[in-house]
């Protein structure tokens, strides 16, 4: 029994937001006793089904000597169990059940998921509780998959840009780096064994940090009898981050610069700044939502100032909501030629955020309403639809998510200038150059990333 006076009024109006959204988007939830959270997402649109798992793991777990494993671990999920003994076996009961599977693995969340058909509802439950408590492991299977990996590193690193995020992101997260870095470090991939893959499933893949997702033409009374009858023997673990608490990333002490060569036929700039952690500032969260949308837009003063006046060929300023430490990005496509101008524009740019007549109130109006839409769109396809919820519950919790929209509504110029002045106008930055050898002889950019 909720005993009110212990609750503050915001409290209350959280969870009567929360409460409201569910009940409009069909979204249902309960604790299984070994401490699985179960949410059954109802939308009749197509007689598919979508199971999904989203487990409280991913970068933000990992210490350098598990540098990427979160990622091996989720290509290891689809193979060998204790049920099925190869993956030739697993691949031919998905044909059976009339699957279509995926996986990813983010800095904090992994979720794998299948899409059937609704009558295979039970059969799928089962085919994921056997693929998530009973994973083999098999050498063989190990030694196939890391290549695999690898392959997805050689890729990305084939990227310049790469290179200049790889650079920016050592900087920014400069103590605990590995924990933001999905992709992992190549030597610790290839050398990864078995009793590494069985740590991890140990230590996090436990109910009691995982979350149960059923998304599609399901019934949500059904999905909670079938949860607690096939998960429900499944037993808790010790609380993860008790044991191996994820670490906060302490604030950048200082400015810097960094610049990487690489043979480019423009100038790519990366600014990056700590933002606020969803988990202690969730108020700023909204307001960086509403501020980015905002710029992003063409018609607004930062699009027109830096890309119409030519001085860019693009520009974006995103902020990505996390636990630990979400980034604020700035990125920018430049000339050789306009590389000095548009620098100092940008940063024009940023100290005029805060002006009056930045931004209209008709545009601040028009991101808050544009971005509910969106939140109405992504909710119509029941598959997509379940990620987006195992992600939120993972980062931020499944209230924050049920009160988004509604917190949105709420962001005022005042919201969005407090955002603005801690996290970005009177806080440290890395900035990244990615320039061409001969345009940095040229240009003559030192490792200030300016012009001698």
């Amino acid at each position: 029994m909720i005993r009110f006076k212990h609750w503050t009024f915001a409290a209350l109006l959280l969870a009567y937001f929360a409460t409201a959204f569910a009940q409009k988007y069909n979204i249902f939830h309960t604790t299984l006793e070994n401490g699985l959270e179960v949410i059954a997402v109802e939308n009749a649109i197509v007689p598919l089904a979508t199971i999904e798992i989203a487990v409280r793991n991913g970068a933000f777990t990992e210490t350098p000597e598990y540098d990427g494993l979160s990622h091996l671990y989720e290509h290891m999920f689809f193979k060998a169990n204790a049920e099925l003994p190869d993956q030739e076996s697993f691949l031919e009961r998905v044909g059976d059940l009339g699957m279509s599977w995926n996986g990813t693995t983010r800095e904090e969340v992994v979720n794998y998921y299948f899409t059937l058909p609704k009558d295979n509802l039970r059969e799928g439950l089962e085919f994921m509780r056997d693929a998530i408590r009973t994973p083999l492991f098999l050498e063989e299977e190990l030694v196939r998959e890391r290549p695999v990996v690898i392959g997805e590193y050689d890729r990305q690193e084939s990227n310049p840009v790469f290179h200049l995020i790889t650079a920016v992101n050592k900087k920014l997260w400069r103590q605990y780096y590995s924990h933001k870095n999905i992709i992992g470090d190549r030597a610790v991939i290839l050398s990864a064994d078995r009793e590494k893959m069985k740590t991890i499933q140990q230590r996090y893949y436990v109910p009691n940090n995982a979350s149960l997702i059923v998304a599609g033409d399901v019934k949500h009374e059904k999905v909670f009898k079938l949860a607690k009858k096939i998960f429900g023997s499944w037993p808790r673990g010790e609380d993860p981050f008790v044991s191996f608490p994820a670490p906060d990333h302490p604030p950048l002490p200082k400015t810097e610069i960094v610049v990487v060569e690489k043979p480019v036929n423009a100038i790519t700039i990366q600014i990056g700044m700590h933002g606020p952690s969803v988990r202690q500032d969730p108020a700023a969260t909204y307001a960086a939502d509403v501020f980015s949308y905002i710029l992003r837009q063409p018609n607004s003063k930062f699009y027109k100032q830096l890309v119409d006046s030519g001085l860019l060929t693009g520009v974006n300023l995103n902020y990505y909501t996390l636990h630990k430490t979400g980034p604020i990005t700035i990125l920018a496509q430049t000339s050789a030629e306009k590389y000095e101008a548009a620098a100092k524009a940008i940063f024009t740019q940023i100290q005029q955020f805060t002006d009056p007549d930045y931004y209209t109130d008709e545009q601040l109006a028009n991101a808050k309403h544009q971005l509910e839409i969106n939140e109405t769109y992504g909710q119509e396809r029941p598959s997509n639809f379940a990620h987006t919820v195992g992600f939120w519950w993972s980062v931020a919790g499944l209230d924050y998510y049920l009160a988004y929209v509604d917190n949105l509504r709420q962001v005022s110029r005042d919201d969005i200038n407090a955002y603005v002045r801690r996290y970005i106008q009177n806080a440290p930055y890395i900035m990244g150059v990615l320039v061409s050898p001969e345009d940095r002889k040229r240009l003559q950019i030192n490792a200030e990333g300016k012009p001698l």
